[in-house]
């Protein structure tokens, strides 16, 4: 209503003095506002809006009787230092030959009083020109201003700014922090040398990520600085995994039921951090009510707002305040300001009403006396180097330093606009701005490409959004040796650091303000370690967590992850789920003891068979041996041998060669083996069908060249086998997860389950049929019957490669293995105990029924 209101007395005043023209040569501005200000002429002057003083409340409006105006009081020194300051920037440039020379820069500064209404007046008195009359009907000519410096507030700048947006006056705040204010579509001409509150949210957000605080808790203003800081702190906090534990608003009309809710809030919640986006006058009803109730224990953030706010750094609020940290406005020196500062003195001019009422204020005397029996009257001639304010202070040059380098940035740009050349300027047909019809706009594309940097070292430029480079610095609330609080410098916060390091801070300089002397703990859930993930508490925020073990074959090797990531294929989890490690290789090896007992056993068979061969060998012209045939004999013993050494391909790592060689070597070996057997059980019942009338040509069929050539025929078609299968789909070393998935089973893989299955099934049928014959032939007469022999042997064999299908599927990695080998030796001994132990009996303990005699005598008994 107020930008409504003023609008509308603007468009008024402008309507009334258009109507004059017509009898007069000039135009005068209807009315002039009653400010209080400083003003100094020059080629271009440069307005400027400061909250020097604070205005109550405005007078009533009857509408009977003239308007009163307002009428403002309460000096702040602070205040009156930054107006000074530009005055001394403005000096300065005018002295310096470098820039702008032979130009003269002027200036025309207004008090707002802290309010609206007095601001947007005053606003609108340096874009009008509230002191010239205009000379020509036209009103052609320089405006009164060619840009603004302030206003320090954001919710006047927000409304200034959307008026002079319309006519494009640049206007440069140094306090004014909104983020909305950034809106180049809303404010195309509004510039600041402060971060805006995006900044400052990103600048606390690196101290709470610095001390790991997720668990936060927000209070804010009810104003625009306020609603906007904390609306982009719950956008921005997310970011970096934290959370907002509360949000509340500080009351503005210090609500004594709302000041006690908030508190129960903060004293309920686990959170010990607390984040303010206020200034010291809504906070300051809080803290003391928290003094007052003794709650402390909590670490308080403050905004650049009230981070240095005087009037919370009293000794009374140590044991709630201290050891806050928060971000302030870069501090900055500026040299001269000091001295210019304390050979200020009052002059008679009307529109320097400012500086009296400053004068008035710091001494306590009058210029204008009212009365003669006034005593204390200002002679101006007070000396200003024995006060000690914060109008003569220089040490802390925050917002001091921001009007500064504004005042140069407005100037910079100004000198950049007199550089042009004709003909290659950046408006239209490529000119050049007319200095002597110079207009805001021109001075606003220049504006935006302003690149200085400062005495103290700072640079100086603004991005698309008119906002000025990130920077603060980083203080903390420490107690003195008197008892109060003073705030120090113990980092700074620059985002645009070379090095990268947007955030750093001297720990070992901060002051906590607990027991421990250490930061405290501000999390929902304690971090999840590595090896664990976390799991969102529901109905909580993401800030509250369980932390759950990683599954076998996962990992998290970083804390709070909230997936774990599954191990490369040949790699397993270590116990604490934090690494991956190599899977183990697991094959039957010759050092394990599984693979020390097998190789052992192939061995002692082996020799078995040695030593049997030797026996046999020793006494091969004995009836035993010549009636068992000794050839046949032999060459079992011999495939007997190879079956037992077989085995030892079947241990150890496996390798393209002995992958291909062991089932080969295997299958050859038995049917050699078993081959033999059923040629010598053929030869068996041929030989008692010979004694027989009627099969007396039987043995014709049996000879020795036969019963080779059977034997090497039976054995040529599993050869056939195994070189059809090795050529065409070869078995191979793999290594094998599906067994155990921590485990790389090393085995070998069998390539056609068709081959295999055919060199198997090769073996099993000349097996059942040398035990079927074998069978038949039992109950030959004969006083030493082969044939009862072969069958119990053949018994054996089937019996352990019948139950080797279903142990050696259900087995798994090298118990696979093992179970084929232990089926090998098993089969083997079997043949070889079965067959020829029986006859080594004979021969080497009862020699006497190794006879001729003993063998047929036998026979005609029982025939």
């Amino acid at each position: 209503m107020w930008i409504i209101l003023h609008i509308c007395l603007l468009l008024l005043s402008n309507y009334i003095s258009l109507s004059m023209m017509a009898s007069s040569d000039s135009c005068q501005i209807l009315r002039r506002f009653k400010l209080n200000g400083m003003y100094k002429d020059g080629d271009f002057i440069i307005g400027g809006l400061f909250e020097v003083q604070y205005l109550k409340a405005f007078p009533v409006l009857s509408f009977t009787t003239e308007p009163e105006l307002p009428q403002c009081e309460q000096f702040f020194m602070t205040s009156f230092q930054q107006a000074q300051t530009m005055v001394f920037a403005i000096n300065e440039i005018n002295n310096n030959r470098n820039l702008l020379p032979n130009i003269k820069l002027g200036y025309q500064i207004y008090d707002n009083c802290l309010r609206l209404g007095v601001a947007f007046r005053a606003a609108t008195a340096l874009i009008s020109g509230a002191n010239e009359p205009l000379s020509h009907l036209n009103c052609i000519g320089p405006p009164p201003v060619i840009g603004i410096i302030g206003d320090p507030g954001s919710t006047h700048s927000i409304a200034i700014s959307s008026v002079l947006g319309l006519f494009r006056v640049p206007m440069v705040s140094y306090y004014a922090t909104c983020s909305c204010l950034s809106n180049r579509k809303k404010y195309p001409s509004f510039f600041r040398t402060i971060p805006s509150d995006a900044f400052q949210v990103r600048a606390m957000i690196q101290i709470l990520r610095h001390f790991g605080w997720t668990w936060i808790g927000l209070l804010y203003s009810d104003d625009d600085y306020g609603k906007y800081a904390a609306q982009s702190f719950h956008q921005d906090v997310q970011l970096f995994g934290g959370c907002v534990a509360f949000s509340e608003i500080l009351p503005t009309d210090n609500n004594p039921k709302e000041i006690q809710r908030i508190i129960h809030v903060m004293q309920d919640s686990t959170a010990k951090v607390v984040v303010v986006f206020s200034t010291s006058s809504y906070l300051l009803p809080l803290v003391d009510e928290m003094l007052l109730q003794n709650v402390t224990g909590m670490q308080w953030i403050a905004s650049e707002a009230w981070a240095t706010s005087p009037v919370l750094l009293a000794a009374r609020l140590k044991t709630v305040l201290g050891g806050t940290l928060g971000i302030a406005i870069r501090r900055g020196e500026i040299q001269g300001l000091g001295d210019f500062l304390l050979h200020l003195r009052p002059d008679n001019n009307s529109q320097n009403n400012m500086v009296r009422i400053f004068w008035e204020h710091m001494f306590g005397c009058r210029f204008e006396a009212g009365d003669s029996t006034a005593k204390n009257i200002c002679t101006g001639q007070e000396d200003l180097s024995n006060t000690n304010t914060a109008y003569s202070d220089v040490s802390e040059l925050r917002a001091s330093y921001n009007v500064y380098k504004a005042v140069y940035a407005l100037a910079h740009a100004l000198h950049d606009l007199m550089q042009c050349e004709e003909g290659r300027g950046p408006f239209s047909d490529n000119t050049c701005a007319d200095i002597t019809n110079l207009q805001p706009w021109q001075v606003v594309y220049y504006l935006q490409k302003v690149n200085f940097t400062t005495g103290f070292g700072d640079h100086v430029s603004f991005d698309k959004n008119g906002d000025a480079l990130a920077i603060y610095d980083v203080m903390n609330w420490q107690p003195s040796a008197d008892g109060s609080i003073i705030v120090r410098t113990v980092g700074v916060v620059d985002e645009g650091a070379a090095t990268g390091k947007v955030l750093k801070m001297d720990e070992d300089a901060l002051y906590w303000n607990f027991e421990t002397r250490k930061p405290p703990r501000s999390v929902c859930s304690e971090s999840c370690p590595p090896g664990t993930r976390r799991a969102r508490r529901k109905g909580l925020p993401v800030c509250c967590f369980d932390c759950l073990p990683c599954g076998d074959g996962e990992i998290s090797n970083t804390t709070d992850l909230t997936e774990c990531v599954a191990c490369p294929e040949d790699f397993w989890s270590n116990p604490n789920n934090d690494r991956c490690i190599p899977k183990e290789v697991e094959f039957l090896s010759y050092e394990e003891p599984l693979g020390i007992s097998l190789t052992t056993a192939s061995l002692l068979g082996t020799c078995f068979c040695a030593v049997v061969t030797i026996v046999f060998a020793h006494h091969r012209k004995t009836p035993v041996v010549r009636s068992n045939n000794s050839e046949l004999s032999f060459l079992l013993l011999l495939s007997l041998k190879l079956c037992f050494l077989c085995v030892l391909l079947f241990i150890g790592r496996p390798q393209l060669w002995t992958c291909q060689l062991r089932h080969a070597v295997f299958g050859i070996s038995f049917v050699l083996c078993v081959s033999s057997i059923l040629v010598k059980t053929m030869v068996v019942i041929a030989v008692f069908k010979s004694s027989r009338p009627e099969g007396k040509g039987a043995m014709k069929w049996f000879g020795s060249s036969q019963q080779r050539c059977t034997v090497l025929v039976l054995t040529a078609l599993q050869v056939v086998i195994c070189a059809v299968w090795l050529s065409s789909a070869s078995p191979t070393p793999h290594k094998n997860s599906q067994y155990i998935r921590s485990k790389i089973v090393f085995e070998c893989a069998i390539g056609s389950v068709a081959g295999f299955s055919m060199l198997l099934g090769y073996i099993g049928f000349l097996a059942a049929l040398s035990f079927m014959l074998a069978f038949l032939a039992r109950n030959l007469p004969d006083s030493f019957n082969e044939a009862k022999f072969i069958t119990f042997s053949m018994l054996i064999f089937c019996a352990v490669w019948i139950a080797f299908v279903p142990a050696y599927v259900s087995s798994p990695g090298k118990y696979a293995v093992a179970v084929e080998i232990f089926a090998i030796l098993a089969s083997s001994f079997g043949l070889l105990v079965a067959i020829f132990v029986p006859k080594c009996y004979i021969i080497l303990l009862h020699p006497e029924r190794n006879t001729k005699k003993a063998i047929m005598g036998r026979g005609i008994e029982k025939k």
